[in-house]
């Protein structure tokens, strides 16, 4: 519900964020790891930033994992937001941390700073700072 709420955010007038959404939201209907892996380069393409909703169990995804993976092979800067208060540092997938990812707590005052931080840093990164495992499969 908080994903679905954050993309809601840019339509808040009390909100100061502006963004393009494209997102990874709804399941891929396929069990085929190159398919899952096209559709998430689909939606990476031609994006200045990626935004990972930090949950308790995310660390835990490959998928997520190959999506942080794709961003920074794409020059993509990198904002981690925690859900909510029961969400550690700890929770926080180890490839975000290892590759500079600005992490934040939910307020959504916050949300357009971090983003545009993370835009002016994407031309720092890319394929060949890209740290930490390759996903080998879907651990939602």
């Amino acid at each position: 519900m908080k994903a679905k709420g954050f993309r809601l955010l840019r339509w808040n007038k009390n909100v100061d964020v502006e963004f393009q959404d494209r997102h990874l939201l709804d399941p891929v209907d396929s069990t085929n790891k190159e398919y899952i892996q096209q559709c998430i380069r689909d939606e990476i393409h031609g994006t200045s930033t990626t935004v990972v909703l930090v949950g308790e169990n995310t660390k835990d995804s490959d998928w997520v994992d190959y999506e942080i993976e794709r961003s920074l092979k794409d020059g993509n800067g990198l904002v981690a937001i925690k859900v909510d208060d029961s969400v550690s540092d700890e929770d926080v997938p180890d490839k975000l941390k290892e590759n500079g990812a600005e992490i934040i707590d939910w307020n959504p005052d916050e949300f357009g700073d971090a983003i545009e931080r993370a835009a002016s840093q994407r031309s720092k990164v890319g394929e060949s700072s890209v740290r930490g495992r390759v996903g080998a499969g879907c651990g939602r």
